[in-house]
């Protein structure tokens, strides 16, 4: 994963959001304990943080000196999406304390990752251009990927 490598390379911590979101058997913690782990997470001296749960942005975003934006295709992210989600599922993988993702909910369920996806990639996508053209975020240095190749040859430098 991307955030663990720039982590270790960087010798910070990371910060998942999900982590720090998701209790046992797939509960959402409620908001304000979230913001509070958060709020506590982002006062470290420096951090890679993954995600990007709007009612945080005030917390995470005005720390920011840095912003990785992966932008790639919709059939791009459906795919790797499919991928992890098929690998996580046969392998067991154990996610945030308890949780496990479980194909018929990932795949046909109305809370999929895929239905998620597939409604707001146009809206992310704007809202996120949107948000680093305001002139808060003009100090930001933003690495805007459009593929998988454009990432890994960035990291590779």
């Amino acid at each position: 994963m991307l955030a663990d490598h720039l982590a270790e390379q960087l010798h910070v911590p990371h910060i998942e959001l999900d982590a720090l979101y998701w209790g046992p058997k797939w509960t959402a913690a409620d908001r304000e304990v979230v913001r509070a782990r958060v709020r506590t997470a982002v006062l470290a001296s420096a951090w890679v943080i993954d995600g990007n749960y709007s009612f945080l942005r005030d917390l995470v975003w005005p720390r920011l000196q840095d912003v990785i934006w992966l932008d790639y295709p919709l059939p791009v992210i459906l795919w790797r999406l499919v991928l992890r989600t098929w690998q996580r599922t046969v392998n067991k993988e154990l996610l945030w304390g308890t949780n496990y993702e479980r194909f018929w909910q990932q795949f046909f369920s109305a809370d999929s990752l895929f239905f998620w996806a597939l409604r707001s990639y146009r809206r992310h996508r704007s809202l996120y251009a949107d948000l680093l053209a305001r002139p808060e975020n003009s100090t930001l240095l933003v690495f805007h990927f459009l593929s998988p190749g454009d990432t890994d040859t960035w990291l590779q430098k």
